[in-house]
C-alpha cells in the first residue's frame, strides 16, 4: 500500500493574512504550453491555500487554467490540460499569468488573443508570465518601457524583437510595477512564491517553500548557467577569441588587447561584440573569468585567493564583487553549495 504524502506542516493562526475573499488568479495557457510553466506557479499558489485552510483559515487564491476555446490545450509534453474559455476582458481578476512553451509563437501571432491579453491585463491588480510567456506578454504591449526576464537561451531574440522592454538576462525574475516576469520554466515556482510572499508573508511563503522542498530566496541567478552558452551565438565571428581569452585569463584582457587579437579598431570591435553577444568587451571577459572560477571552486580545492589570482582578478575582493554581481553568491557560499 502506497504511503500517503506527508499533510503540509502547520504554523500559528497569527501568521494568517486575513482575506475577506479569495484572489482570482488565471494562468493562460495554449497549445504546446510547457507543462511546468502551468502546473509550478499552480501548485505553489495551490500549497498556499493549503496552509492557510489547514490552519483554520478561508482559501486565500481561487485558482482557474483558461485557454482560447476553452477545451483544454495538449502541452509540449504530451499530457492534455483542462482549461476554461477566456473570461470576459471586463470581468474580476486579481492575477493574469502567461505560461510560456514552444506554442507561445503561435499565441503571440493570434490577433485575438493578443487583444485578450491587453484588455485582461489592464483589468488585472498584477501580470505575470513566465519563461517565453513574456513574448506573448510584449506583443501585447504591456511589457513597453518596463524591465523585463524571460529564458537566457531567448534573451537576445527577445531583446532585438522587442526594442521598447529593456530585457534582463541574468535575474530569475524581475519586477516592474504591477507586472513580474520569470526567467526559464522552474523560475516560475520562484516568481509564484514571491507573490505569495507579497500577498500573505514571509510566513506562509516560507511554509509553501519547504513543502515543495525548493528555496524562498534562490541563491544565483540563471547567469549561473547561461554564461558559456550565451556566448556561443557569437562563435562564428569571436569564437577564437573567447578560446584565446580562456587560455590567457590571468594576463592582461584591455580593450586594446582585444582589439588587436581580433584584428580591428578598438571602435569597431566593441561595436560589433556588443551586436554579437549582447555584451561589452569587459563584462563578457569578467563573466568568462567568474566561469573559469566557478569551474575551479567545484573542482578543486585550491584557496580562494589562488584562484581569484590564476582567474585574472587581482584579489579576492574584486573576484567575490564580481560573483556577487554575476551570481548573487560569494565565491565561498558557491563552494559550498556547488562544490564535488
Amino acid at each position: 500500500m502506497l504511503a500517503q504524502m506527508p499533510k503540509s506542516p502547520r504554523f500559528p493562526p497569527n501568521a494568517v493574512a486575513a482575506a475577506p475573499a479569495p484572489r482570482i488568479v488565471e494562468v493562460l495557457a495554449f497549445p504546446s504550453v510547457q507543462l511546468l510553466d502551468v502546473t509550478g506557479p499552480l501548485q505553489a499558489f495551490a500549497t498556499a491555500n493549503d496552509q492557510i485552510t489547514q490552519a483554520g483559515g478561508a482559501a486565500p487564491y481561487d485558482l482557474r487554467v483558461v485557454a482560447k476555446g476553452g477545451q483544454g490545450v495538449t502541452a509540449s509534453a504530451g499530457l492534455a490540460i483542462t482549461a476554461a474559455p477566456l473570461p470576459r476582458p471586463s470581468s474580476a481578476v486579481d492575477t493574469l499569468l502567461i505560461a510560456g512553451g514552444p506554442g507561445v509563437e503561435a499565441a503571440a501571432a493570434d490577433p485575438a488573443l493578443v487583444d485578450w491579453v491587453r484588455q485582461r491585463a489592464a483589468r488585472a491588480r498584477r501580470v505575470a508570465s513566465v519563461c517565453t510567456g513574456a513574448f506573448l506578454l510584449a506583443a501585447s504591449g504591456v511589457l513597453d518601457g518596463r524591465r523585463a526576464a524571460t529564458h537566457w537561451s531567448v534573451c537576445k531574440e527577445f531583446a532585438q524583437r522587442y526594442p521598447a522592454v529593456r530585457v534582463e538576462p541574468d535575474p530569475i525574475f524581475v519586477r516592474d510595477g504591477s507586472v513580474w516576469t520569470s526567467a526559464g520554466v522552474t523560475a516560475g515556482i520562484d516568481l509564484a512564491l514571491a507573490l505569495i510572499e507579497q500577498d500573505l508573508g514571509r510566513t506562509v511563503a516560507l511554509a509553501v517553500a519547504r513543502y515543495l522542498v525548493v528555496f524562498l530566496k534562490r541563491p544565483g541567478g540563471q547567469a549561473q548557467f547561461s554564461t558559456a552558452l550565451s556566448l556561443q551565438s557569437a562563435e562564428d565571428e569571436f569564437g577564437a577569441l573567447h578560446g584565446w581569452i580562456n587560455k590567457h585569463l590571468a594576463d592582461d584582457i584591455s580593450l586594446p588587447v582585444l582589439a588587436d587579437q581580433a584584428g580591428m579598431s578598438e571602435r569597431s570591435f566593441s561595436r560589433h561584440y556588443a551586436e554579437a553577444t549582447g555584451l561589452t568587451p569587459a563584462r563578457a571577459v569578467e563573466r568568462l573569468r567568474v566561469e573559469a572560477a566557478r569551474r575551479m571552486l567545484s573542482e578543486s580545492r585550491l584557496p580562494v585567493k589562488r584562484i581569484s589570482q590564476r582567474c585574472g582578478f587581482g584579489s579576492e575582493e574584486t573576484m567575490r564583487r564580481s560573483f556577487l554581481r554575476i551570481l548573487s553568491a560569494t565565491p565561498q557560499d558557491y563552494r559550498s553549495r556547488f562544490s564535488s
